[in-house]
């Protein structure tokens, strides 16, 4: 079993009770031959016919310390039956850059042949089955895909299982596909999404902020002072601090890796898990639990046998590996405090449709700010004079990180609420625990509260008090959120708090910006016919961050607002709505590979339908069409430039006009 399919195994193990959405796509189909050489030996070719703008890759690494998959052959129940003479060939191809997975790798569109050359062992062997597993994609994307060759050698009958589904089925499978026309009239465009920079800059925050808490800022002068004084040469300290530094961004670097291995088996897997239910639940109550350990109720640590193992190995062992191991002790010890804050990077990094690429940038820059002071002071040992001694300012820190976890849980939850509808963490609900949250952090800064930490406050520092004004002015822009004003649209925040129509004031519709929209997409079509209005199909979600902001940065605009509110039909199409269809609109979808997926919730109809019409599995998705699925510009995702996006909906309303003035003629 590859390493690939063992972490993929793991990863479903944990997390068997997550809904996810099975890419229904088949961009490669499989043709095999079989040539016969001698009475033993046999050549079995293998064509992988590719759609037009996908690519599959080689069974072999350019890079061997990459991330791009591979595509792999399993030639089963060979035992005595069969033997591989030499490997199995494919065509050679040069390697090129590919862009997302960074890297350079081998890889072939149109059509791939393989070829394996077999010698029987046994001369009555007459059928045989080999397994391929393989990545598909087009530089937007990637879809993980599987085949199984069932080969008669004597060319009798194989007999395989036929999966079938019934009448019905077929039918509400058939109406999934819109026949979407058009493609060639505008370029496919990618979906923006947060750039590189943005996350590392917000892991780099993140670590400078876990420098400042009890488990790491008393760590920096012993360490650094260790470095200098053990060695005996400053110049081999210096070295030996630059090497722990540069361990401490590695380890946490390679705490991104495994979800480089989901992301590459299917790009929206982080998304799927961002919006699941149960998971957010669990980030919910771990956040709560974070947040009580930082305001000092108790201790949350790692097992202390780990920490005793890893400082153990350092001392053993010395040299570089025992810097190594340093650096893994200093990563364990301070969990109490690094661990929130990097969970707290983790989630809402995950919550913002991130790659596994964008989560490696968040933790290196988290890892680079824990590692620069020890590179830094060891560099320049009299800084160490300069440093705050520790002392009551630590455990304020910790404090504050409490309440900022507590803010954090509570979106994790309201994710949960939105997905299934429960109606606990209505906007105003959400604003209210927020402005809440926000007096008590004043109060406590300010100190007028106490926890169980906090020494004897004599007298207020002027940081603190800075602090505190920020924080009360945070909690007056807050407030408006609580009404039913047009000031209650707090775009700073837009994608944490729930949607406004998700309200407890009785809006005019349970549409973004009291717009008008359709949840259904024959309703929605409808309607569209009967004004004689475009239609703008909006895959959303209802725990999708960037959704909210496109509707309430980019729509709220005047030049966005009135075209969407009088010249289109606007249908949301929620993909993470787990409502269950009635009984009567559930059915199996036949997938091309012959397996069969259950469409069972109005999430899963909506993933489908995006899937199979416009390949694309991410949100917000947006689609302008005319009345007969005609493209009238070309689909888009986050778009923030207001002005772009404004242009994209005059364009495809101009088009529309020219199409309904020449049907009219």
């Amino acid at each position: 079993m590859t390493i690939k399919r063992v972490l993929l195994f793991c990863f479903l193990a944990f997390c068997f009770s997550f809904h996810s959405f099975s890419q229904i796509l088949e961009p490669v189909k499989w043709e095999s031959e079989i040539e016969k050489i001698s009475h033993t030996e046999y050549n079995l070719i293998f064509k992988a016919n590719i759609d037009k703008g996908w690519y599959i890759y080689s069974q072999n690494k350019v890079d061997q310390d990459g991330f791009a998959p591979i595509t792999f052959f399993e030639y089963r129940n060979q035992d005595d039956s069969y033997k591989l003479e030499g490997v199995t060939s494919e065509p050679s191809v040069a390697p090129v850059f590919d862009e997302i997975f960074e890297e350079n790798v081998v890889k072939f569109k149109d059509q791939a042949q393989f070829k394996q050359k077999i010698t029987l062992l046994n001369a009555d062997l007459n059928q045989i089955e080999i397994y391929v597993e393989y990545q598909t994609c087009d530089n937007e994307k990637c879809i993980p895909g599987d085949y199984t060759f069932n080969l008669s050698l004597d060319g009798s009958a194989i007999e395989k299982e036929v999966v079938t589904v019934d009448e019905r089925s077929k039918q509400l499978s058939e109406a999934l596909d819109l026949n979407v026309t058009g493609w060639d009239k505008y370029e496919k465009q990618t979906t923006e999404g947060k750039g590189f920079f943005g996350i590392f800059l917000l892991g780099f925050l993140g670590g400078l902020i876990a420098l400042l808490t009890p488990c790491v800022f008393p760590m920096i002068p012993l360490t650094v002072s260790f470095f200098t004084k053990s060695s005996g040469d400053s110049k081999k300290g210096l070295f030996n601090s630059i090497l722990y530094g540069l361990f401490i961004f590695l380890i946490y670097v390679l705490l991104s890796i495994p979800f480089h291995v989901m992301d590459s088996l299917d790009s929206g897997i982080l998304n799927t898990i961002s919006t699941n239910v149960t998971l957010n639940i669990i980030f919910f109550v771990i956040f709560i639990v974070f947040s009580f350990s930082f305001f000092g109720y108790f201790e949350l640590t790692l097992p202390q046998s780990w920490s005793a193992a890893m400082d153990s190995k350092a001392n053993k062992i010395g040299g570089i590996v025992g810097i190594f191991f340093m650096a893994l002790t200093l990563a364990i010890v301070s969990f109490s405090c690094t661990g929130p804050i990097l969970g707290g990077l983790l989630g809402s990094t995950m919550a913002s449709d991130a790659s596994a690429m964008q989560l490696s940038m968040g933790m290196g820059g988290f890892g680079l700010a824990l590692a620069l002071p020890f590179t830094l002071f060891a560099m320049f040992p009299k800084w160490l004079n300069s440093l705050p001694k520790s002392g009551g300012w630590l455990n304020t820190v910790k404090v504050v990180l409490g309440f900022l976890e507590l803010a954090l849980a509570l979106k994790f939850l309201s994710n949960a609420d939105l997905v299934e509808h429960w109606g606990l963490l209505k906007r105003e609900v959400f604003i209210g625990l927020w402005v809440i949250i926000g007096i008590g952090l004043a109060l406590y800064l300010f100190g007028k509260i106490k926890f169980p930490h906090d020494g004897l406050l004599q007298k207020l520092s002027k940081f603190r008090i800075a602090t505190g004004i920020l924080v009360v002015a945070f909690v007056i822009y807050l407030l408006p959120g609580l009404t039913n004003t047009k000031y209650a649209n707090l775009k700073l925040l837009s994608g944490f708090p729930p949607p406004m129509f998700y309200s407890l004031y009785e809006k005019a519709s349970e549409c973004p910006l009291d717009l008008n929209c359709y949840k259904d997409l024959e309703e929605g079509v409808a309607a569209a016919k009967s004004e004689n209005k475009p239609i703008l199909l909006d895959f959303t979600g209802w725990a999708c961050v960037n959704c909210r902001k496109m509707e309430e940065q980019v729509w709220s605009t005047p030049e966005v607002y009135d075209v969407l509110l009088k010249d289109y039909v606007i249908i949301s199409l929620y993909v993470d709505d787990r409502k269950e269809l009635p009984e009567e609109e559930q059915f199996q979808y036949l997938r091309p590979n012959g397996t069969v997926k259950n469409i069972e919730d109005i999430g899963d109809k909506w993933t489908a339908l995006q899937t199979i019409n416009f390949q694309n599995n991410s949100q917000p998705y947006y689609a302008l069409l005319d009345h007969n699925m005609g493209l009238l510009n070309h689909p888009t995702g986050n778009t923030p430039n207001e002005d772009v996006y404004a242009e994209w909906l005059k364009t495809g309303l101009e088009n529309f006009k020219k199409q309904t003035a020449l049907g009219e003629k």
